[in-house]
């Protein structure tokens, strides 16, 4: 692995770009607003005249690339294999750096993503706080009074009570003695929105693991893998975490995780972290579904009669080129009827806080993508991310469907 002074600058990895034009179609904002510099090709030019000294005030082309939902369906679609994400995320930490954000807002993004988000027991005790507020029913009276913002009391869905927000028990995790071992010891990624809002899903990864004979380890020191933070133009902040994740994994030949967010960001700890380490921690992530299909299923899953769309996060088929592997294990659901709807490769518009940071195109892309699977006429929706599973149920609820959203780990589960 080259290191970080080795690698190809922001600025020479432009170059790559042709402006030929193919992204276009398959990028969000660029569908919604039809306007080139919301586009990849233009945000591209746009950071390429910033590295060449030709923009005047770099705050100016911020706009465009604060839009930007980073969701790479523009690298699927190149043909000249641009490595979009990684221009855009140098690029935003080069004007964080120099030119950073200033106002409430931007304090309160840098305050909340590196002191509450990064920090997972401040987490814990923030939706401990929020649960109390909605059993009291101060949540409602604090989003009539516009206390919330509308977007977030928009967007969040009732907090899991307490029993469902505890965490993984830290340490090993033995396959029942009926239950036959295969030989192979792996470790369990929990980051950190997924705790508290979808404990489920992790009680469920860990299920099917176990009743699949595999060993696990839940290490006690793992920290947020950093995405939020690379996203938002802090990458040392981000390094930081990253380096405690290779040190709490160093043991472990796999590390296995069930969001497609985090999972992009620590397949790509080679380029954030520039060196050796990174790199092989990186080549040892796995996303729950890319493992399950490789190894195979041991044990059947409980039969679950029902119509249900899988929809692809963009971090899992355009970051990590995850696709084929979620819809195999589906598969395998008794009584699963797995139905094909428009444009699965799509983005949702969650992108990590996306969603609250410009809500009303996010608010767009959503509907858009709700109307795709409402046409499929399903009963479940199935998506491996905790921000998409978020902004598909909250565009169902406020659309009136029923269509329940669900992890597709939490149908491989055997029956009990």
């Amino acid at each position: 692995m080259a290191s970080s002074s080795e690698s190809p600058s922001p600025y020479a990895r432009t170059l790559d770009c042709v402006h030929c034009g193919l992204c276009l179609p398959y990028c969000p904002t660029h569908q919604v607003l039809g306007v080139e510099a919301d586009s990849p090709r233009g945000r591209i030019y746009l950071m390429r005249a910033l590295a060449e000294g030709r923009v005047q005030d770099p705050t100016a082309i911020r706009p465009f690339l604060d839009r930007c939902l980073d969701c790479r369906a523009c690298e699927t679609a190149c043909p000249s294999g641009v490595k979009y994400g990684e221009i855009l995320e140098d690029t935003k930490a080069r004007l964080e750096r120099d030119r950073p954000q200033r106002g409430l807002r931007a304090f309160l993004v840098r305050f909340l993503l590196w002191h509450v988000v990064a920090r997972q027991r401040r987490l814990r005790v923030l939706f401990a706080v929020l649960r109390l507020l909605e059993i009291t029913g101060l949540r409602w009276l604090a989003t009539k009074l516009r206390v919330v913002p509308a977007a977030i009391a928009k967007l969040a869905p009732p907090v899991p009570p307490a029993i469902e927000r505890s965490p993984l028990p830290t340490g090993e995790h033995h396959p029942p003695a009926t239950v036959a071992r295969r030989g192979e010891r792996v470790a369990l990624f929990t980051g950190c929105i997924m705790e508290p809002m979808f404990g489920r899903v992790h009680r469920a990864t860990l299920q099917v693991l176990l009743a699949n004979g595999f060993q696990v380890v839940v290490p006690a020191a793992q920290r947020c893998c950093g995405a939020l933070l690379v996203h938002a133009g802090q990458p040392d902040r981000a390094r930081e975490l990253a380096r405690a994740n290779v040190r709490a994994f160093a043991d472990v030949d796999v590390v296995l995780n069930n969001s497609a967010g985090c999972g992009c960001a620590m397949k790509e700890y080679g380029h954030l972290l520039g060196d050796a380490d990174g790199a092989a921690f990186a080549a040892k992530c796995r996303d729950i579904s890319e493992f399950l299909a490789e190894r195979g299923l041991s044990t059947a899953p409980a039969e679950c009669r029902a119509r249900a769309a899988y929809d692809d996060p963009c971090h899992l088929c355009h970051g990590q080129g995850v696709r084929s592997q979620p819809r195999q294990l589906l598969a395998q659901v008794p009584g699963l009827e797995l139905v094909a709807h428009d444009k699965p490769e799509d983005c949702c518009g969650s992108a990590g806080i996306y969603n609250l940071l410009q809500p009303e195109l996010a608010g767009e892309i959503g509907r858009k993508k709700i109307e795709s699977l409402a046409r499929a006429g399903v009963d479940l929706v199935l998506t491996g991310n905790p921000g998409c599973m978020l902004q598909i149920d909250s565009h169902l609820r406020a659309a009136g469907h029923k269509v329940r959203v669900r992890h597709p780990i939490e149908l491989l589960v055997p029956p009990q």
